[in-house]
């Protein structure tokens, strides 16, 4: 689809990514935007229509949803990184790990699907590479679960014209990033993620993986477990 006109939702819009991919279908064109954050108030941009949305609460998501009845390109972006470990980790934290990077976009996308359909409308769900690779605990777990997630909405969408784009990226340069990214590690900008991900859904593209530690991942998932776990001793 093209953005040149297009009517947008951005979920979590009010900084980072979100924030990046509000301005770049901005300066591509769009009539209209709605971004998505807790408090509407931190969304600073004056061309965007701003919205109150909690992902773990159905009422607020209905209440946000009703007011973008024109919507024909949804990207599902917020999400939180907690960090929560299996062994360990607060189980509170991991449920709400999964409350909002999974069941979130879920009631997010069930609410304007009818929209989406209508007006022959795209679908971006953000994933990460810890889509495909197990670290962080419960965060990598409900991004895979999103993952396959998309694949399903995909499948489910095709027949009425909704196109479903998947975009995976390592570290972005964002405050996550800063607290549990070792500082070596590679960054992507937020401006060149955006970039690439509305790159991907203009061609129709099924997944955008942004830099080469994803396709790495990517293509280490047909390979032997130790392929990506190299630390991890193979059981005798």
């Amino acid at each position: 689809m093209k953005i040149q006109d297009s009517v947008v939702f951005v979920t979590g819009g009010s900084r980072g990514l979100g924030k990046a991919l509000v301005e770049e279908v901005l300066a591509r064109g769009a009539a209209k935007v709605y971004a998505t954050a807790r408090d509407p108030r931190t969304i600073s941009n004056p061309n965007v229509v701003p919205l109150t949305l909690e992902l773990t609460d159905p009422a607020s998501v209905a209440a946000a949803t009703a007011q973008a009845p024109d919507v024909n390109l949804l990207i599902n972006n917020a999400g939180v990184l907690l960090g929560a470990d299996y062994l360990n980790g607060d189980l509170d934290e991991i449920r709400r790990e999964i409350e909002i990077n999974f069941y979130g976009p879920l009631q997010v996308t069930r609410a304007l699907a009818p929209r989406l359909i209508a007006n022959g409308g795209h679908l971006l769900n953000i994933h990460t590479a810890l889509s495909w690779y197990a670290t962080l605990g419960a965060y990598a777990a409900s991004k895979a679960a999103l993952w396959s997630m998309t694949n399903g909405l995909r499948q489910d969408l095709h027949p009425h014209g909704v196109g479903v784009t998947g975009l995976h990226v390592g570290w972005i340069d964002t405050e996550p990033a800063a607290r549990w990214a070792p500082p070596t590690d590679p960054k992507t900008t937020p401006t060149e993620v955006a970039r690439q991900a509305i790159d991907g859904v203009e061609a129709g593209r099924h997944e955008v993986l942004v830099d080469d530690w994803t396709r790495m991942v990517k293509n280490g998932l047909a390979a032997e477990i130790t392929t990506l776990y190299p630390h991890v001793a193979v059981n005798g």
